[in-house]
């Protein structure tokens, strides 16, 4: 997953951002609205966001992508946790609140059941064909056996089935795969394409030529 991390506390910030990655998720970490106001378009699985941040509100932020239809889901991360507070948050368009100190393994849990929800999947495990994706346990199956794939692909697989039906421009996975820290060579993304049907099966994924991929659910 790429994910959206506004939080200024350095600390908190760096060690949910380590956390992350470790766990085999593109992060980009920011610290100020101001850095994040160019980004309402860029392809994000999740916002993580902090309530009070030295130039503003995060809250406020989520409230104006909402305005514009932008519906990335959005977790609030913060210190309060009054009962109007979280009411008020959930409604203004917040997919989940978090009260901090909190466990960053609970933090992933909830990533995953927010991308669920959006989704409209009920469960981790999505299944297409004889092809079963279990999310959480970030693995595939084909025919009830484990297939291996590489970070990479996994990375791949993992933004289209999050979006299946949907088609998924080759410049949003390229971002979606390394966010705004590196470059992919330009046939990269047609390799890992390529290995995810040799190793699972060649119709999963869905090439829609001038357009993207697309994996249909």
């Amino acid at each position: 997953m790429r994910l959206l991390l506004l939080e200024d506390d350095p600390i908190l910030g760096e060690g949910l951002r380590d956390y992350l990655r470790v766990e085999g998720h593109v992060v980009d970490w920011f610290t100020r609205l101001d850095d994040v106001k160019g980004l309402a378009n860029e392809p994000y699985d999740a916002l993580l966001v902090d309530w009070q941040l030295p130039d503003g509100s995060g809250l406020d932020w989520v409230r104006s992508l909402r305005e514009r239809d932008i519906r990335t889901p959005a977790l609030m991360l913060t210190a309060r946790d009054l009962v109007h507070e979280r009411v008020g948050a959930l409604d203004s368009g917040l997919d989940d609140y978090l009260v901090k100190p909190f466990a960053p393994e609970e933090l992933v849990a909830r990533i995953r059941a927010v991308l669920r929800r959006a989704s409209g999947s009920a469960g981790p495990r999505k299944r297409i064909g004889d092809v079963e994706i279990d999310l959480a346990a970030r693995a595939a199956f084909v025919d009830g056996v484990r297939v291996d794939l590489t970070a990479r692909e996994w990375t791949v697989l993992e933004a289209l089935v999050h979006r299946a039906g949907r088609i998924v421009p080759k410049s949003d996975l390229e971002s979606l795969m390394l966010g705004f820290e590196g470059e992919l060579s330009s046939n990269a993304l047609e390799v890992y394409v390529s290995a995810i049907r040799r190793k699972l099966r060649p119709q999963l994924i869905e090439t829609v030529r001038g357009l993207g991929y697309r994996v249909n659910a």
